[in-house]
């Protein structure tokens, strides 16, 4: 589904992304762990083509996106939930999905339906200004709206950020009934533990560069997973 080849991402003078490689196969939840600053959103912000790489290559289900602008990549099955949400504060919950449509206009009215049913407490808010929902609910708003293009790769940063232990478990189960309905994962998180116990494969950065990779059930045994990130 995607291949990042050797990439290497500045801001200005500092070197954020050194050599990273990973791969996402279809049908997969794959995970980015590691500390603020690692370098998880940078990674995700390169393969969504907001930001440029100096080297190497990304392919999303074959094709060479590296140098491809943004919103073209939302047409060919890539959608990205960054980090904050980033809804449209000041339009209602209904007009943001309808934006989330633009490269889908085909059938909006059943796309609509289909993320009510999947978050019902946007249906019951739907004429509700978004910039008044709580923050679970425009973290459901943000992932509704990246629905609406009905992606291939879903790229979610931080999905839990800020969310009470109940609405993160939501969110966690959310993100395992996409994947069962066929939706390919790429989730960055800082709560490792909850990221772990739902992927498939995980990626550890450290400072931009790619520490260590195996199953989500591997890392959450590793001795250094446990002392660095879940507490053990």
């Amino acid at each position: 589904m995607l291949k990042v080849n050797n990439i290497n991402v500045y801001y200005g003078q500092i070197h954020t992304l050194k050599d990273i490689s990973l791969e996402v196969k279809q049908n997969e939840i794959v995970a980015l762990i590691g500390a603020n600053g690692a370098g998880k959103s940078t990674t995700l912000r390169t393969i969504s083509g907001l930001l440029r790489t100096k080297t190497g290559s990304i392919t999303l289900m074959d094709e060479d996106i590296t140098h491809q602008e943004a919103y073209k990549l939302v047409a060919k099955g890539l959608a990205h939930v960054p980090e904050g949400r980033r809804i449209f504060l000041q339009m209602s919950v209904q007009e943001n999905l309808e934006m989330g449509a633009f490269t889908n206009k085909d059938n909006v009215k059943r796309g609509i339906e289909d993320v009510f049913t999947r978050f019902p407490r946007l249906k019951h808010r739907k004429n509700q200004i978004a910039g008044t929902l709580s923050g679970g609910e425009q973290q459901m708003l943000a992932m509704g709206r990246a629905l609406m293009s009905k992606p291939k790769l879903l790229m979610l940063d931080e999905p839990s950020m800020g969310l009470s232990p109940i609405l993160v478990q939501q969110i966690f189960d959310i993100i395992k009934e996409l994947n069962e309905s066929g939706t390919t994962i790429l989730l960055v998180e800082q709560n490792a533990e909850m990221a772990l116990q739902v992927a498939d494969r995980a990626y550890v950065l450290e400072s931009g560069v790619i520490k260590l990779s195996g199953t989500g059930e591997e890392l959450a045994k590793s001795e250094e997973i446990k002392k660095a990130y879940l507490g053990g």
